[in-house]
């Protein structure tokens, strides 16, 4: 079966099951009004459409990989083309994932080697947030991850400090809510993409040892715990 453009009438009367493939890098945004970037999704990405809610600019999307929802402008509709086949998520355990870390950590070397700086919203570089970060380095994998920094947490296995190893992610926020995630790379170090108001704009290290920097020290005080990635993440349609 072939690839077909997606047409108003047709998404009007879409079935909220029914997958469609980006054909190209999108932005979907918090309102109908397209204000407030929240994520983008690669091109190849799935998501589905929900009929219910058209609007004149925009259509409301969920992507398929993290259940992650936004409204794409109605530009961007017609790059979308019907899935062949639904999206299958990677069935991962533990030991699938420990091999794969190195080159989670070299993608994150790699885009803070590129020019960028921090972007709400953004995960498909150059420019990305905390949590966009995260899931595009594990995504060159292949390995899921949920969008935003508190799922990121609630994602993870809990692990205490006195266990990191290069590849597990740190949290960050305020007693009651993370707001911030990084990924560990040894020694104390950790990579991660922050935003101006904690001293850097863009993708550097910092650590958990050396307090001298003062973002190094910001963040510190703002700890919550630390996590290690132990599955693939799973659409929920798929855990029911």
């Amino acid at each position: 079966m072939g690839y077909g453009a997606v047409d108003m009438t047709a998404t009007q009367t879409a079935s909220p099951d029914q997958e469609y493939v980006c054909g190209k890098a999108l932005n979907l945004y918090k309102t109908a009004d397209l204000e407030g970037l929240v994520t983008q999704a690669a091109a190849g990405r799935h998501l589905r459409i929900d009929p219910t809610q058209p609007s004149a600019t925009a259509w409301a999307v969920t992507l398929c990989e993290d259940d992650y929802p936004g409204w794409i402008s109605a530009v961007d509709r017609s790059t979308l083309t019907p899935a062949n086949r639904p999206y299958q998520p990677p069935n991962l355990d533990r030991a699938a994932i420990a091999p794969r870390l190195p080159e989670v950590i070299a993608f994150t070397r790699r885009a803070m080697a590129t020019p960028n700086t921090y972007l709400w919203g953004g995960t498909i570089g150059p420019n990305f947030d905390c949590s966009g970060l995260m899931q595009a380095a594990f995504a060159s994998v292949d390995i899921r991850l949920p969008r935003d920094s508190y799922q990121q947490e609630a994602f993870t296995q809990p692990i205490g400090w006195d266990e990191l190893a290069p590849g597990d992610l740190i949290f960050f926020g305020t007693p009651e809510r993370t707001k911030h995630v990084a990924l560990y790379l040894g020694a104390g170090q950790y990579i991660h993409s922050s935003g101006i108001d904690q001293g850097r704009n863009g993708i550097g290290i910092d650590s958990l040892i050396d307090l001298s920097d003062p973002v190094s020290a910001a963040y510190y005080s703002q700890r919550r715990r630390a996590g290690r990635v132990v599955e693939s993440y799973r659409p929920r349609a798929l855990m029911q």
